[in-house]
């Protein structure tokens, strides 16, 4: 696992200081049997987000979306279902540089392995009703939240 400094966003970064990036990175849905949300609380700034992270050079949106998912809580997706595409102009990353995300959301189908309450990245690992997240959450996922309830298969672009 690279550090921050050493992954492709953060080679970027030190290359281009702080002008605004776009960034390309997966998020993660993944439910529990009672439709509870999977939420990871990060280790660098302590909020809660679904699994994540930017795509690294040579690896595909599934693979980044293993890797992360793998990171952050010790879970090895099997299969998931692109839901959506959300584009976020105005983002700033925990070290508080800009950047333009486009974030491909993925409901995840099956996976495999025992969730891991911490991990070098994360401090904890829960599962949450989806009408009650963690409280403190960024207001992006509310709407990724809402999106989810009313979901009916039909791909979102935003």
């Amino acid at each position: 696992m690279p550090t921050y400094a050493e992954s492709y966003v953060g080679r970027l970064r030190k290359l281009v200081g702080k002008e605004k990036l776009i960034i390309v990175a997966v998020r993660a849905v993944i439910c529990d049997a009672q439709g509870q949300v999977l939420f990871v609380r990060r280790s660098d700034n302590a909020r809660w987000v679904m699994p994540s992270g930017a795509l690294e050079l040579g690896e595909s949106l599934f693979e980044c979306l293993q890797r992360e998912t793998r990171e952050e809580c010790g879970l090895l997706v099997q299969t998931a279902s692109p839901m959506a595409i959300y584009t976020y102009p105005d983002s700033l990353t925990a070290y508080g540089d800009p950047y333009y995300q486009l974030s491909v959301q993925f409901l995840v189908d099956e996976w495999e392995g025992d969730l891991l309450n911490q991990t070098d990245e994360t401090t904890q690992a829960r599962f949450f009703p989806i009408k009650a997240p963690p409280e403190g959450v960024a207001s992006h996922y509310a709407e990724v939240l809402a999106d989810l309830q009313s979901y009916d298969g039909t791909f979102i672009l935003k």
